[in-house]
């Protein structure tokens, strides 16, 4: 199973997944916040995300968690999804996660799954995000900033497509990939998708007094 979030890294990890003969994703596992029926941090609406889902040819979990959750909450939301695949894939403990470079998150995810009993994996991590970044893009992934931390790049690049524009006109200090949670992005096509997804713009808001959201609606 695949830990999914709608943008760029989970993507490209099912991208790097499937490329592999050893390797067989069967579903993939979202977390989304109830009462706003968006992905949690991303704030992909719950439609584009079964959009994402369909065009990856597999079937979406969902793990369900309030708003201003803790960890305490998250946990309990992600057992209750790993709980629902092993009644639908009997043996099933491998899950995999797009993270890059982040130990901690690492770490945590490790020990998280070590007392369920899951195996994580981890396809991506390492990754030279500068060049990574350059990867996507020559591959054909195609996405967009949903979400960006105001404290950590300016909320104008909400919005913009993630090309090499925008990697060209990121700040020296922010990820390429956005690895520190400088922004977060949806992805509308990409080798992983059977066909690309129709995505408009809408409008952008911020939350929190920090973070700028860009909605994007499916288009038609």
């Amino acid at each position: 199973m695949l830990s999914w979030s709608g943008g760029k890294d989970s993507a490209w990890a099912l991208h790097v997944l499937r490329q592999r003969g050893d390797i067989e994703v069967v579903a993939l596992l979202t977390t989304l916040t109830q009462g706003y029926d968006r992905v949690s941090m991303q704030g992909i609406r719950r439609d584009v995300l079964h959009a994402q889902a369909q065009a990856t040819g597999l079937p979406l979990i969902e793990a369900w968690i309030p708003q201003q959750a803790d960890n305490s909450s998250y946990e309990t939301s992600f057992a209750n999804a790993l709980s629902e695949a092993q009644s639908r894939w009997p043996g099933i403990r491998d899950i995999a996660f797009g993270d890059l470079f982040l130990v901690d998150i690492r770490s945590w995810r490790e020990s998280l799954c070590a007392q369920l009993d899951w195996n994580p994996h981890f396809p991506i991590f390492d990754s030279d995000t500068t060049r990574l970044g350059h990867e996507m893009i020559a591959g054909g992934l195609r996405a967009h900033l949903c979400c960006v931390d105001t404290t950590q790049l300016d909320g104008e690049f909400s919005g913009r497509a993630f090309d090499t524009a925008l990697l060209d006109d990121l700040p020296a200090a922010c990820d390429p990939c956005g690895e520190r949670g400088e922004f977060h992005t949806v992805v509308s096509a990409g080798p992983m998708f059977d066909h690309p997804i129709a995505l408009e713009r809408g409008d952008s808001v911020q939350r929190d007094e920090r973070f700028n959201y860009t909605d994007f609606l499916r288009a038609g």
